[in-house]
């Protein structure tokens, strides 16, 4: 079945492609669009000596190969259009950032076959030992790039990913984007959580230092940050809240989570359990309706059927207990809509 479906999705997907429209230059819009994903080891096919990628290659224990990482791309792309399609968006994302990226070159490929934008990149290579990074993208007619910054969190053994720091504007309002990706859950959550706050600690200087330069900046978090929003490391140090107002009161602790009153689907399932490790966190000036700023139900886990396995109660996976799949990611997506005030 998940192989007639394959047909299909080629078929479909490619001829939606030849058949969009190219959008030219665009004015831009009093709306800014993020997307956060985790998409899942997007890896090329090449065996990177500096790295532990040997798995990732077509000798491997996962054999991948050209096919897997263009259908892999495929569906990256096919995800966006989705996104471009809804009549609530009707336009790619503005920023885009994915996780467990391997390196600029495949980031790069895999967004440049986008019809209608030609996203530029910003990016930072990190020490994970597996090469994995956080790949960031902005499409240039829309928003303007300012400076961006790789901080390393400080761990003894296995280094993690950089948490990285962007500045932008649209219409000529500043904003900041801080883009995480904290180590995992593996093995025992007790033990790995000091990693966590250790990386929650890094993430709060960075907002702290932009804080100090301007205490109504507007400032997006973003990331897969392996906690929950009321664990520790995301409610005492990096000070995660669903209280809108307690933010505007305490904006110099507080950020308001996204995931505040949403009552759909997480973008994880463990255990068959929904969770919101991938999570949208703002500064109290995107609560202000001035420059930028996030209104209400401006949030969303975005999903759809294709991105669901035959259950329905967990993202498709690209592999599963280390078998091919063939499917989006086991992370979904998270859609952010802020608006710029008139």
């Amino acid at each position: 079945m998940r192989r007639i479906l394959f047909c299909v999705f080629l078929f479909f997907g490619a001829a939606s492609w030849l058949s969009c429209p190219v959008t030219g230059n665009q004015i831009p819009e009093r709306t800014v669009l993020f997307l956060w994903w985790n998409v899942e080891n997007l890896f090329d096919t090449y065996n990177d000596p500096a790295t532990d990628d040997d798995d990732f290659t077509p000798e491997g224990k996962l054999q991948w190969t050209e096919k897997k990482l263009t259908l892999k791309q495929m569906r990256i792309r096919h995800l966006l259009s989705a996104v471009e399609a809804r009549p609530d968006y009707r336009k790619y994302p503005d920023i885009l950032a994915f996780s467990e990226v391997e390196n600029r070159r495949v980031f790069e490929e895999t967004l440049s076959q986008i019809q209608g934008v030609s996203y530029r990149a910003i990016y930072h290579e990190s020490s994970d030992p597996r090469g994995i990074d956080i790949g960031l993208a902005y499409n240039p007619q829309t928003i303007r790039p300012g400076t961006s910054k790789a901080y390393v969190v400080p761990l003894e053994g296995k280094p993690t990913r950089k948490i990285i720091v962007a500045g932008f504007s649209a219409i000529k309002h500043p904003f900041h984007v801080i883009l995480n990706h904290w180590p995992s859950r593996s093995f025992d959550t007790r033990w790995s959580e000091p990693k966590r706050i250790a990386a929650a600690k890094v993430a709060r200087h960075i907002i702290d230092s932009l804080l100090v330069r301007n205490n109504k900046a507007d400032i997006i978090v973003m990331g897969d940050f392996n906690d929950e929003p009321d664990d520790r490391s995301m409610k005492e140090v990096l000070g995660s809240t669903f209280d809108a107002d307690r933010v505007k009161v305490e904006a110099k602790t507080l950020l308001f989570n996204c995931w505040s009153g949403y009552d759909e689907i997480g973008s994880y399932s463990y255990k068959n359990r929904w969770q919101h490790i991938d999570q949208i966190l703002l500064s109290a000036g995107m609560l202000d309706k001035k420059g930028l700023y996030a209104p209400r139900g401006a949030f969303r886990c975005f999903s759809f059927f294709r991105l669901l396995d035959d259950s329905g109660k967990k993202p498709w996976p690209t592999y599963e207990r280390r078998k091919y799949t063939g499917g989006y990611s086991d992370h979904l997506p998270l859609l952010l809509k802020a608006r710029i005030a008139e």
